[in-house]
């Protein structure tokens, strides 16, 4: 009985002190807009790792609540009440402590519009398989704001001053209105034109081919593309903005771009005269005509990008774009069209653009070599006059067939006419300044491109749910023809005194012709509800021809003499049977695929001159595999890999000696192999939206086998010859992390990034196997504050350490830092007054190579008045680079070099502009056309 009684007070002692330790929640519940409580409302407590009900009761005639005997921890305040919008926040309780809440104030019905679209704005970010989107109107931007404007506020992305787009820091390749592209993918005529309130989601994602979209199965095509969805009610209307502008210096920019939206049918139409430097060029346009086809491997201080340089197929090396460098003159425009109809199953898109741009201006660079026994020095300068005539149109059509089956017809094309004429003067100096030679030259070219590229895709959806086959068949076509003169006087020097004098005078010729067919087959069978296994086999014909003709001057004028040894006709021709397997698993949480094809590929290479005929045959491998673990709507964990082969160009593997200049030899090697490349990647997602939070990363790491690397040979009279070779040893890796978060009392957003970028790249110098280690890191910061109607203020900044060595001379280092601060800030003023400043400040560290001051401060601003309804119309006062400081300068570490650039490029100027944004919104589309 003692027994019982005792164990009996222990289990009452024990029981009572837990509850004296219990925790116990209380508050009251009242209207939003009369104040008064309300009484019989649930309050529910739910536990906030699982949603379960922990307890629940309801208001007193008070509004008053009580819940109590709660446990410690994190839970989730749920209160309902008919009529009123539910009300949840996150709450934490403490062992015997009373928690109060305060007053909880329900919106009624009434005003529930209003709320949701606050609550929207909370849900700014979510995650979609592999797509990360964006509610663009939870990002606040000023009246007639551009998507260029909206862009800049969203986490991780970052716009540059000519309006080239990163996202965590890897660059946008396309920008899609409404899954279509506009103007041909012309990312700054989308960004700069569109009004940021038409846009209702921006989404983020990597776009595959329309077959890989189609199966699910990776085939190595991947663009970085942002998609603008429109708003349904900004799709019936027309809009655009005028804008005039006169200014000093004879400075001028006008432009016009209108868009008529009417349901599902676009049309669009823009057009540009400027000489400021806006042209109006798009981005693949700029890859495609600055890819060159030799070996050396850059590393840009100013993107901190490895990429391959070399010369160009053509005798000038201009590439028909304006990038900074000299004063442009523009006249460009272009038409879109863009339309659905018979319930959407034709769907078609157009674009068409023309432009005549002309650059001319001066550059100079200086350039230090480490070689195994001695360092030298080479000094450019360079007088330009570029001119190009350039047509583009692309389209689609879609037709779908049946409920199952769809064709689509894809095709772009255009022509080149470009004149450009380039003198260059420049010396080479040896380690002790002492000047080995000197070179005096002219090149004057002209030439045509065209070409054309189409493609064929036809998709079929089989009775049994994911069996599908698809075919895929293109064709490229391109075709060069430029000619022109090389005129170079190279003296060659001896202590001082001219030992050898060097004239080349030529007029050379070149041709190149590529004609290629792919054709892909592509089964899919569904081995359950979310897997599936692909198979595929295609057949691919890649055709070249290369005539490259150099003529002497004979002793009659005329360039008749022909110089066999720069002259030689060349065809390359790659056949390619290839065929793989993969598999696919997609669940609602974790999706992977994985999956290999293998490619017998037979090169054909004959000599047309020497009558030769060279026959090789290589596997290739084409090895993918990925891996995506979604943990909730907002946080994601990514990875990828896949193994992709390059076969050499013609120009780097014709058995010619290349004299464009007579200083810089290039040769040819018909036996160069094909470059294979592993390719790794690693990327996390994570958005809080309570807190405003956002974590993202990725990480990248690449090795080459048999990498298209450069044996290159400088003598004693400094004349470099170069060759392009297979080594092995390359690789290189970068690491980007970004956090960004809100200081909500200061009002202050907030987001810090870095990244760091390393490379190994092994090369010849001089019959030395030479190996050079790039590294670059950099750490940035972003603030940005606002008050709505009163100003807005931003800083950027970012400092940079920038280092290499090549292994010919470790003793000598190449590092230094830079560092960039853009301050921006607007104010708005009474009588709808905007004052705006910005400026970009550039601070290099000096070098032993470069020991003068590079640092450049450019300042612009401008003042406006807004008129007319809605503020459609700005007259701007604007002020470019005040203090007339504007220098273009780039420096970059290449193999066993490092280079700086300094180029003329527009300064100083005033502008008085008006611009006008119109908007006439028609009735809103209805949902289901």
């Amino acid at each position: 009985m003692m027994k019982k009684l005792f164990l009996f007070i222990m289990l009452f002692s024990i029981s009572g002190g837990c509850l004296a330790q219990q925790a116990t929640l209380r508050g009251i519940v009242s209207d939003t807009a009369s104040k008064e409580q309300l009484s019989h409302a649930v309050v529910s407590l739910l536990r906030a790792r699982d949603s379960i009900l922990l307890q629940f009761s309801r208001t007193g005639a008070q509004g008053k609540f009580s819940l109590e005997r709660l446990p410690a921890g994190t839970f989730i305040l749920l209160v309902t009440y008919p009529g009123y919008a539910d009300y949840v926040e996150r709450v934490t309780l403490q062992d015997g402590v009373v928690t109060q809440v305060g007053k909880i104030a329900l919106i009624g019905k009434a005003k529930l519009l209003e709320e949701v679209v606050i609550k929207q704005k909370m849900a700014a970010v979510k995650i979609k398989g592999d797509t990360t989107e964006f509610t663009a109107d939870s990002f606040h931007v000023q009246p007639n704001a551009t998507v260029e404007d909206l862009l800049k506020k969203i986490p991780g992305m970052q716009v540059d001053k000519n309006g080239k787009i990163t996202m965590q820091g890897e660059a946008i390749q396309k920008v899609l209105v409404d899954g279509e592209e506009f103007f041909g993918d012309d990312p700054t005529l989308v960004t700069q034109n569109l009004r940021a309130d038409m846009i209702d989601k921006v989404q983020v994602f990597d776009k595959k081919s329309d077959q890989a979209a189609f199966t699910g199965i990776d085939d190595g095509q991947k663009n970085k593309t942002i998609n603008l969805k429109l708003k349904d009610n900004k799709k019936n209307g027309y809009f655009g903005k005028v804008s005039a502008g006169g200014g000093t210096a004879g400075y001028y920019e006008n432009q016009l771009m209108a868009n008529l939206f009417k349901k599902k049918l676009k049309f669009s139409a823009y057009g540009i005269m400027s000489n400021t430097g806006k042209t109006g060029l798009n981005w693949s346009d700029r890859d495609r005509y600055g890819e060159s086809s030799a070996s050396n491997i850059d590393f840009d201080e100013s993107s901190g990008y490895y990429s391959f340089t070399g010369s160009n197929d053509e005798l000038d090396s201009w590439d028909g774009q304006y990038n900074g460098q000299g004063y442009p003159i523009v006249k460009t425009g272009g038409l879109h069209f863009n339309n659905k109809w018979g319930d959407d199953k034709n769907s078609v898109n157009g674009n068409y653009k023309l432009l005549e741009l002309g650059v001319s201006g001066s550059s100079g660079s200086t350039t230090q070599y480490i070689l195994p026994d001695t360092l030298y020095y080479n000094n450019t300068k360079e007088l330009f006059n570029n001119r190009i005539l350039r047509n583009r149109a692309n389209g689609s059509y879609e037709l779908q067939l049946d409920s199952s089956s769809s064709v689509k017809i894809t095709a772009n094309g255009g022509t080149d006419h470009k004149n450009s004429s380039s003198h260059y003067l420049s010396s080479a100096l040896a380690a002790d300044s002492a000047i080995v030679n000197s070179s005096d030259r002219t090149v004057n070219t002209t030439g045509d491109t065209r070409f054309l590229n189409s493609n064929l895709l036809w998709k079929k959806k089989m009775h049994k749910k994911g069996r599908t086959i698809s075919v895929n068949l293109s064709e490229n076509f391109e075709k060069a023809v430029s000619g022109g003169f090389l005129f170079a006087k190279n003296d060659f020097y001896k202590g001082n005194i001219i030992t050898q004098e060097q004239v080349t005078d030529q007029y050379k010729k070149y041709n190149t012709e590529k004609l290629a067919f792919d054709s892909k087959i592509t089964y899919s069978e569904p081995l359950s509800k979310i897997s599936a296994m692909v198979v595929n086999y295609g057949m691919a014909v890649n055709n070249n021809l290369s005539d490259r003709l150099s003529y002497n001057k004979a002793a009659d004028g005329k360039y008749s003499s022909i110089d066999t040894v720069f002259s030689n006709e060349y065809r390359f021709n790659i056949f390619t049977h290839k065929a793989g397997i993969a598999y696919n698993l997609g669940g609602k949480k974790i999706r992977f695929n994985a999956g290999n094809n293998i490619g017998i590929t037979s090169f054909s290479q004959h000599d047309l001159r020497k009558d030769t005929t060279v026959d090789r045959r290589f596997i290739n491998w084409f090895p993918q595999a990925s891996l995506s673990y979604a943990f909730n709507t907002q946080k994601r964990l990514s990875v990828h890999y896949n193994g992709n082969t390059t076969q050499p160009s013609i120009q780097q593997i014709q058995p010619i000696r290349t004299n464009d200049d007579p200083l810089n030899i290039i040769i040819g090697n018909p036996t160069l192999k094909p470059q294979f490349a592993n390719n790794f990647n690693l990327n996390f997602n994570s958005f809080k939206m309570l807190t405003e939070t956002s974590v993202y990363g990725s990480v990248n790491y690449q090795f080459m086998e048999n990498a298209i690397s450069n044996r290159s040979y400088v003598d004693s009279a400094g004349k470099r010859t170069s060759q392009s070779i297979n080594l092995n040893g390359n690789y290189n890796y970068s690491g980007y992390v970004g956090y960004g978060f809100k200081l909500k009392k200061a009002g202050l957003n907030v987001n810090f990034s870095s990244q760091v970028r390393n490379g190994k790249y092994q090369s010849v110098v001089n019959n030395v196997r030479n190996e050079t280690n790039s590294q670059f890191y950099s750490f940035g910061n972003q603030l940005y504050k606002e008050k709505d109607k009163k100003y807005e203020l931003r800083l950027e900044t970012q400092v940079t350490y920038t280092t290499s060595t090549s292994s010919v001379q470790q003793s000598i280092k190449t590092h230094y830092w830079t560092f960039q601060v853009e301050p921006g800030l607007d104010i708005y003023l009474p009588g709808k007054i905007q004052l705006h400043s910005d400026a970009e400040i550039n601070l290099r560290q000096k070098t032993s190579a470069f020991d003068y001051n590079t640092n450049v401060v450019l300042w612009n601003a401008w003042f406006g008045k807004k008129l007319l309804k809605s503020d459609a119309l700005i007259i701007k006062f604007t002020a470019n680079d005040l203090l007339n400081q504007n220098r273009g300068i780039n420096r970059n570490v290449q193999s066993n070099f490092i280079s700086q650039n300094t180029y003329s490029t527009i300064q100083r100027f005033f502008m008085l502009s008006v611009t006008w944004n119109f908007n006439k919104a028609g009735t809103p589309a209805p949902a289901n056309n």
